[in-house]
């Protein structure tokens, strides 16, 4: 970069007043050297691939690298190059270069280096197996990997062979031969170094030879590792909520895959959250760069001493990974304290000291800073003290001060949440601790303000499971004897053997029971002495008997699928009822009941499929919530006029035709969802509340009747080819018809400014459907976020409408017949989901190409398309299906693909070759089936060393499958359809199959001869007529189990249709 544009870079900075990321993006050009092992193909199984990729951790560590190494080999050349690099990047590495000492014991502190060690690297020189040290410490980084899922092994061949590594064969024979003789090691010693060489020899990593350059391969190493470990740890992301979406906006204008100066300003008033999003940016795209630095204050050292030459050396420093380091540990406990990470200095002092006493533990950091928010400095002084007194390995208890600060009805929702409402969304939960005078609202907003509490984009509670188990351990100190005598019994153990033993006190408050493992039968008599309850919750369970006078305070009963349900519930208290699943019928005897709960806010009898009318409710006068979903038998009018406080009607899969009653005065109402309402309600126009309005059975109106819908509504779904006058409905957000016939859409549909979804399911459309006003390209308002056109009946739709208008459409769903072209398709630069079936006159893709943020893209149903535009560009796809194209003769582009997880490719009858599979490096499944075209499949073989299953049917070439020797780490192989193939080699050399399938091969004749596959527990062979009878004697997995049998030893055993055998 020139002076001038640094110049530049400063000035815009500066004027903006941000913070400054600065990311040089000299991408990584080289890419890792392939092991090649010449005796047998790469045999790399991928342990890395079944490992989550390392996470920083939050606790301290002392080392993050450990590197092995066995010293006279590598000491002064690889090995320092690769230390020092590490160092360099500011990792934690500890190199061991040393021999045992003459107790021939590992040091403890040497196992404590490796425990903590997220990654570890071994560089196997030719002398490393005649290290006894070498190999011990080989044997405990293959031990802590198994036991910790984020910890990897990178494995260095230095000047030997990997297959050698694996079989202890060739430069390690001699070498490991003579360590055994030398140290006397004993069976289980050599057992151990012999598994630890094999496993980690058939794991990917470098092969360093003569001829290669060390410092090169040494810094891709190195990279490798920093895309494991985030070193500095500045932000966690996702203890902020509604941050990603920003996050990944400025992500994608930040453009990383072009070269070039890129400057992105994010504009905006004070402390609304810029610094977040520029570090969480940064935090997400600094793996992909080669240099890369954080420079925070940019501002204020602009205007200080000398501030050009400063901001100069803090980028400079920065880059070239010199000491200059982000405080993050005070910068977060400052973050959850004063919503800033730049405190007043009088709060710096004390904010360093919680830090300090706190070990740096996040969880602890973010709920004290929440707990000292708005609090004076006396206050934050006794919290200190308070702390102190606690030690550093007590979490809990260090946690519980905050606990400790909550007034009573905050403390029983917090316990009432961490014991039984995680993931339960907050209405009815609100609703009994209403009742119980508790004030939810207040109170939930107070724990979350203390970060005790979560509540999600559902409006369901989340807790951190730390936090969860200090309010559950709570519950346990209130008596760690006896569960009965607790104020909340979550634990189906507890709870069982609470009602089995007819134990119990009022001292129950909340009871949570699945009876589906027992035979028990609840009666009255498990209940009498719980009359403090006032949430229970009983799964799959029978109560019977005389419940008069039981229950006396039971806020909210839930039965959920219970085979019997009393009939003298004690309901006059009850506000939720929740009986989804029960089998009661019309006639059972407690309506009555239910009548009389007066309180009562919410009733869900979903899939109480006995039902034929809706209950009589007219006395719940307080109801709020109605649910009958999936009452499939009910039927008939519903009477909702006597509910002033009505929010959700939820009538989905019923048979209710009718709302009767005077609607219009329903001025809470905010949902109505009916599958089968054939008019609109009258007076629905005066729901001032509406949001939500499903009307998926509508019968059309007169032509004399104007149908209004209230202003309020956000969400309209209607299946009446009708449409009603939308051109008032400016805050409508999710437009949807479903199953209309000729549908026309309204003219005036492009002026609603705010509607990010719009869906047209299982609709016929007119010819004139997309070309109102003689307008197409402004058909539909540009303000869609998601299109859905799924078209249906004979006749076909001819065109759409122009769509290059829609310019922040992310997801676009098409499935129409006679659609030629998909005009504007090019010019949907923010699209990520595209998927496009039946458009059976389909003749190009003009303008897929451009995409480049596409993540998932489906071709399907288009029985004329011919090829596809070059793939190339779209480097962020991640899932790609391309089925029932039988025209559709190549796919261009594939090998750039490298983010690509799934493709799938079906029925393509002509596609001639798929090429570049082989690097497609992040697949993670490949479907290839029915496409008897394919002659090409570039480095097929390389590329299946990667997967663990195999199947290939009889639309592949034959020849595919001759020779798979190199597959080592294949454990299912199916084989079906060939009928060509006559013979199969290689299969004695698959280590790892576990199942073997041969299916209708009609020419097979021989597989290997003995078949010595050790691993092998099921063999299937069907309709291989010409199959000899393959010896089995050597399959030890079942010699072993049933060492008299000849043939049918398998645990597993299918032979059918096979007239030669």
């Amino acid at each position: 970069m020139d002076r001038k544009s640094w110049i530049m870079w400063l000035i815009v900075s500066a004027v903006v007043g941000l913070l400054l990321a600065v990311a040089i993006p000299f991408f990584t050009k080289s890419s890792s050297k392939p092991l090649d092992d010449s005796s047998s193909s790469k045999s790399e199984s991928s342990m890395e691939q079944q490992q989550a990729s390392a996470a920083p951790s939050s606790s301290p560590m002392e080392y993050e690298v450990f590197l092995s190494f066995r010293g006279p080999d590598v000491r002064n050349n690889f090995g320092d190059f690769l230390y020092t690099f590490l160092v360099r990047e500011n990792i934690r590495t500890f190199r061991d270069d040393e021999e045992l000492p003459k107790g021939e014991k590992i040091d403890p502190a040497l196992i404590k280096a490796i425990e903590e060690s997220k990654v570890y690297i071994p560089i196997f020189s030719p002398d490393y197996a005649g290290s006894k040290s070498c190999l011990q410490e080989l044997a405990q980084m293959l031990k802590c990997c198994k036991q910790e899922k984020d910890h990897i092994i990178l494995p260095i061949f230095f000047m030997t062979e990997p297959g050698d590594v694996r079989r202890q064969e060739g430069a390690y024979k001699e070498p490991f031969k003579q360590l055994i003789k030398k140290k006397k090691l004993d069976a289980g010693t050599i057992k151990e170094f012999e598994e630890a060489l094999r496993e980690v020899g058939k794991l990917k990593g470098w092969h360093v030879t003569k001829s290669d350059g060390q410092g090169a391969i040494a810094k891709e190493v190195v990279e490798k590792v920093r895309k494991h470990l985030d070193t500095s740890y500045t932000l966690v992301t996702d203890e902020l909520v509604g941050i990603d979406s920003h996050v990944e906006e400025v992500t994608n204008l930040l453009n990383l895959g072009y070269e070039g100066v890129k400057i992105v300003g994010i504009y905006g008033m004070a402390g609304i959250g810029k610094t977040t999003i520029a570090k969480a940016v940064y935090n997400k795209v600094r793996g992909q760069l080669d240099y890369y630095c954080f420079v925070e204050d940019v501002r204020e050292i602009l205007l200080g001493h000398d501030g050009v030459i400063n901001l100069q050396s803090k980028i400079i420093s920065g880059i070239l990974r010199t000491d200059h380091k982000v405080k993050d540990a005070n910068a977060r406990f400052s973050l959850f304290l004063m919503i800033t990470d730049n405190p007043p200095k009088e709060e710096a002092v004390l904010s360093k000291k919680f830090v300090t006493v706190a070990t740096g533990h996040p969880l602890t950091l973010k709920v004290f800073g929440s707990l000292l928010f708005h609090r004076d400095r006396i206050f934050w002084e006794a919290k200190l003290i308070e702390l102190k007194d606690i030690p550093p390995t007590e979490v809990l208890e260090r946690l519980k001060i905050s606990y400790n600060d909550l007034e009573y009805n905050v403390r029983q929702i917090f316990l009432d949440i961490s014991c039984s409402f995680i993931g339960e969304k907050k209405d009815f939960p609100e609703y009994m601790w209403s009742d119980c005078n508790f004030h939810p609202v207040p109170g939930i907003r107070t724990l979350v303000d203390r970060s005790l509490l979560k509540l999600n984009e559902r409006n369901e509670f989340w807790m951190h499971d730390l936090i969860r188990d200090l309010g559950r351990t709570i519950i346990r100190e209130e008596d760690n004897l006896h569960p009965w005598k607790r104020s909340r019994i979550w634990s189906n153990v507890d709870a069982l053997d609470l009602l089995e033993s007819e134990e119990g006190s009022d001292l129950v408050e909340v009871l949570r029971v699945n009876m589906a493992e027992t035979d028990l039968e609840l009666t009255d008599k498990n209940f009498k002495k719980l009359s403090g309850l006032r949430y229970l919750e009983v799964h799959n369970g029978r109560l019977t008997g005389d419940f008069r006078g039981i229950l006396p305070h039971v806020r909210w009963l839930r039965l959920h699928e219970c085979s019997s349900v009393p009939s003298d519930l004690n309901l006059k208290k009850l506000v939720i009822l929740d009986m989804h699943g029960c089998p009661v019928e019309d006639g059972w005897g407690g309506w009555s009941g239910i009548k009389a709960a007066r309180k009562l806010k919410a009733i869900n009898l979903s899939f109480c499929g006995k039902l034929r009318t809706a209950p009589d409710l007219s006395q719940c006068r307080s109801l709020e919530f109605i649910h009958f979903w999936n009452c499939w038998e009910m039927s008939g009018e519903l009477h909702i006029g006597n509910f002033k406080n009505l929010t959700v009607l939820s009538l989905t899969m019923t048979e209710i035709t009718k709302l009767t009653g005077n609607i219009g005065r329903l001025k809470n109402l905010q949902a109505i969802d009916s599958g089968h309402l054939i008019e609109l309600p009258s007076g629905i126009s005066r729901l001032s509340s509406l949001k939500i309005l499903k009307l998926t059975s509508l019968k059309p109106q007169s032509q004399e009747v104007v149908v209004v819908l209230p202003t309020s509504l956000k969400h309209l779904s209607l299946s009446s080819s009708q449409v009603p006058n939308l051109s008032e409905l400016q805050d409508l957000e999710e437009l949807s018809f479903e199953r209309c016939d000729q549908l026309e859409i309204p003219g005036d549909i492009w002026k609603m400014s705010k509607l990010k979804t719009l869906e047209l399911r299982d609709s016929s459309f007119s010819n004139s459907a997309f070309s109102n006003s003689g307008v197409i390209s402004s058909t539909f308002p540009s303000s869609l976020n998601s299109l859905l056109i799924h078209g249906s009946g004979c006749q076909p739709l001819e065109r759409l409408p122009n769509l290059a208008d829609l310019s922040s459409l992310t997801s676009l769903t098409l499935s129409i017949i006679g659609v030629r072209r998909i005009a504007g398709l090019g010019e949907l630069r923010m699209l990520e989901v595209f998927h496009l079936s039946s458009a059976s006159n389909l003749i190009n893709l003009n303008g897929l190409k451009h995409l480049d943020l596409l993540k998932d893209l489906r071709v399907s149903g288009c029985g004329i398309l011919r090829k596809l535009p070059n793939l190339s560009n779209l480097t962020r796809l991640r899932k790609l299906e391309i089925i029932d194209c039988p025209l559709l003769s190549e796919i261009q582009g594939l090998g750039e693909l490298v983010d690509l997880l799934i493709l799938r490719i079906r029925r393509c009858y002509q596609l001639s070759g798929v090429m570049g599979l082989d690097k497609l490096e992040s697949l993670q499944e490949l479907v290839i089936t029915y496409c008897p075209s394919i002659m090409k499949f570039a480095k097929l073989k390389q590329l299946l060393l990667e997967f663990p299953r195999l199947d290939i049917d009889h639309h592949l070439s034959p020849e595919l499958v001759l020779d798979l020797s190199g597959l080592h780490d294949i454990e299912v192989l199916s084989i079906t359809w060939c009928k060509q193939l006559t013979e199969v080699n290689g299969l004695e050399r698959l280590e790892s199959l576990r199942s073997l399938s041969l299916m209708s091969c009609k020419s097979l004749k021989k597989l290997s001869d003995p078949l010595c596959l050790k691993n092998l527990k099921e063999l299937n062979v069907h309709g291989c007529t010409e199959l000899e009878s393959p010896r089995l004697e050597k399959l030890k997995e079942f010699r072993d189990l049933y060492p008299s049998a000849q043939w049918f030893f398998l645990r597993i055993c299918r032979l059918f249709y096979c007239q030669v055998i």
